[in-house]
């Protein structure tokens, strides 16, 4: 049996400061720790204590922050994989919302959507972004361990539990998985079919 656990990042002070987030290296606010702290004892619950146990985080500094008591409660150090990323938003990153807004190129509703050009400068696609994310669950999955934790984005959440499931990432066009900051996706894999179930989706009880 595996058991993953995917955390998205608490309240960060892109969040806050209503500008766009992607690779811009916003740090948690106070109440963002405050809900890291409480995702990392909701954590420490649902992973048996000795179990052998992985924590995977984004190498931004909020998914950092975010790890870090995360990797304390479970007695484990995390290991750092900039595939976990959220999107790139280019040039948009750190600046306004309303800027981003008033350039954003929305995808069609038919047709080419994984590789649809929103219309900002050195943005990633959503074909980037899934590209990515795939090819760190395959690294994570391939490893042999029962109770893995991975920190990651609310956007790159949707792509996550998709690779999880073993979607065609040339048919994920349309999916989106929605997340709270700071919730909880539990995944597992049984050790008989090796079916792959998504128990549980955006978990947000720990959060009160």
């Amino acid at each position: 049996m595996r058991d993953l656990y995917v955390v998205t990042h608490p309240e960060a002070s892109h969040h806050t400061d209503g500008v766009v987030g992607g690779w811009f290296d916003s740090a948690l606010t106070p109440r963002g720790r405050q809900q890291a702290a409480a995702a990392a004892a909701a954590i420490r619950d649902l992973v048996p204590a000795g179990g052998s146990t992985e924590l995977f985080s984004s190498d931004l500094r909020r998914t950092v922050e975010t790890a870090e008591p995360i990797g304390a409660a479970l007695g484990v150090q995390p290991v750092l994989l900039p595939d976990l990323r959220e999107k790139s938003y280019g040039e948009a990153g750190g600046r306004p919302q309303a800027w981003l807004d008033e350039r954003f190129v929305p995808p069609p509703a038919t047709g080419e959507r994984m590789d649809h050009d929103e219309g900002i400068a050195g943005a990633e696609t959503k074909l980037d972004l899934a590209t990515r994310i795939y090819r760190a669950m395959d690294t994570i999955t391939a490893r042999d361990c029962p109770h893995q934790v991975v920190v990651t984005h609310g956007g790159a959440l949707t792509f996550v539990v998709a690779a999880w499931i073993g979607m065609p990432i040339e048919a994920a066009g349309y999916v989106a998985f929605r997340a709270t900051s700071g919730g909880i996706t539990h995944l597992r894999e049984d050790d008989f079919f090796h079916n792959r179930q998504v128990v549980a989706l955006n978990r947000v009880d720990h959060l009160g």
